[in-house]
């Protein structure tokens, strides 16, 4: 008998490690364990969404003829990490060997492939995760031929493998990027759809209510989790997204509007991630509508960009550069994480916003991830670290091999431009251009050096400023700096941010 071990982020039928076993000989594991539920402060919807989705997947396999040996959470059980149980079954069941699929996340990769051999004397075998459309020795070798990894390149390479938005050897429509056309303030004319809402069973209500015991130190609540736990349901929030939403998308996929949480976004990352959903299905269902003149190429593209593109880059530069690349700081930042990025009470609306819709839904989306939360962040010279276990812990869809290179790379820029050619760094004059919080606020996002000016404005110049030997050569920031070179009242700005970050906490 082999034991095959299926992690909470690998809950799908087409897993290596289900077709490397023999369903009559061998048995499959699963587990809530306590280090995983807890080496971070995970948002509680987070951890119910995944304690649920393993559940119902367990019982799916069940039904399926699968033999299942299942370990349900315990605060206080000698089990504590995924090896205590795989070495618990692994004695009482004595199995040859221990079947897993690649993980998502360096640390346990390291464990599983350098300790748990040792540990379990039996063979480990770690099969190749082929559940996205980049190999990692694909990605190697794509990296190997490229001095800069810029992201669209890689894209390129993607479309022409998959075919997807392609006629013969060129793109559809005659370019490979929609991005400029997909920059739309929201001006309120077009209605905002309805998120789906989803029937509980005993299942979901039985890990809601040990997430509300168990787990009553983690932030945000559990009163608005709507998330789908079934591969049917996340199925069901596809097709309404495809239905509902993404003729809509491309327009506004940057814009923000206060109190509409989720624009026509289509919510379906944490279901990517955990594997409830693929990813062809999901670019093939979006590649189909624009087929069938239900949805502008703009918005196709833009969408089958984040998957087939974003998500496959980001996946290739994580385990192209770990663990080292855990540890850049390129901009040497050494500022603590602001209380107000755990509890979202702050004078300033775009934050406010942002953190509310974060610890009530698990969620926010691209844009005011990397263009307030993250850009306030990058502005302030917070600490990489601080600031990419904020991410790690409060998205439901964030899992280290993904929330990593976005958060410090793209949002922090503190791998010195690996991965963006310069720095998503912004005023407050981006914010109020795509969105309406502005109107919101406590602070006048038209000044930069009154009382009551918005801290993103004067923010911006001093990041500008105290890193003037890192970016002033780059040749994307030379309209920066000499606006910075004109600038009047410099001195008065940066003294003006150089007192918002002595009183950081108190914005």
């Amino acid at each position: 008998m082999r034991l095959g071990l299926i992690l909470g982020d690998q809950l799908s039928q087409q897993l290596a490690t289900l077709k490397a076993l023999d369903r009559e000989q061998d048995m499959i594991l699963m587990a809530e364990v306590v280090d995983e539920a807890t080496y971070v402060q995970h948002h509680v919807q987070k951890i119910a969404l995944l304690f649920s989705a393993m559940r119902h997947f367990a019982k799916a396999l069940k039904q399926d003829g699968w033999k299942i040996q299942y370990h349900v959470y315990e605060a206080k059980s000698p089990i504590r990490s995924l090896l205590d149980y795989v070495e618990q079954q692994q004695k009482r069941l004595n199995a040859e060997a221990i079947v897993v699929t690649h993980c998502g996340e360096y640390r346990l990769q390291q464990q599983i492939e350098q300790e748990w051999p040792k540990k379990l004397q039996v063979p480990v075998k770690c099969l190749e995760d082929d559940r996205f459309f980049c190999g990692l020795n694909e990605f190697r070798h794509w990296a190997a031929r490229y001095k800069v990894l810029r992201m669209e390149y890689f894209y390129r390479e993607m479309r022409k493998k998959t075919g997807y938005l392609m006629q013969h050897d060129a793109p559809e429509g005659g370019k490979w990027n929609y991005d400029h056309s997909n920059r739309k303030p929201w001006s309120g004319k077009t209605p905002l759809p309805e998120r789906l809402q989803f029937k509980r069973d005993t299942i979901d209500d039985d890990v809601i209510a040990l997430v509300k015991r168990e787990f009553k130190d983690h932030l945000g609540s559990l009163d608005n989790f709507r998330w789908a736990t079934t591969r049917s349901d996340a199925q069901k929030a596809l097709a309404h997204f495809i239905e509902h939403m993404l003729n809509d998308f491309g327009d506004y996929q940057d814009a923000m509007v206060y109190g509409s949480d989720f624009m026509f976004h289509s919510l379906l990352s944490p279901y990517l991630n955990c594997g409830l959903l693929s990813p062809e299905e999901v670019c093939e269902a979006a590649e189909a509508a624009y087929h069938a003149g239900n949805a502008p190429l703009n918005a196709v593209e833009g969408f089958i960009r984040q998957i087939l593109g974003w998500r496959e880059y980001i996946r290739g530069i994580y385990w192209l550069n770990m663990p080292d690349y855990a540890q850049e700081n390129a901009l040497n930042n050494t500022r603590a994480l602001p209380a107000y990025y755990w509890t979202g009470k702050t004078k300033m609306t775009c934050m406010s916003e942002c953190i509310r819709n974060t610890l009530e839904h698990a969620y926010a989306h691209h844009i005011q991830r990397l263009m307030v939360t993250g850009n306030f962040a990058l502005l302030t010279g917070i600490k990489p670290e601080e600031i990419c276990e904020w991410y790690l812990a409060v998205y439901a869809d964030a899992y280290e091999w993904v929330e990593l290179p976005n958060t410090l790379g793209m949002v922090m820029h503190a791998d010195g431009g690996l991965m963006a050619s310069k720095p998503y760094a912004a005023s407050g004059n981006y914010i109020n251009k795509m969105s309406d919080y502005c109107k919101h606020c406590h602070y006048n996002v038209k000044t930069k050096t009154d009382h009551d000016s918005c801290p993103f404005n004067s923010l911006y110049w001093h990041f500008v400023k105290r890193h003037e030997t890192f970016f002033r050569s780059n040749a994307r920031m030379h309209m920066v700096y000499r606006s910075l070179d004109k600038m009047q009242d410099q001195d008065k700005v940066l003294a003006h941010a150089e007192h918002l970050l002595t009183h950081l906490d108190q914005l």
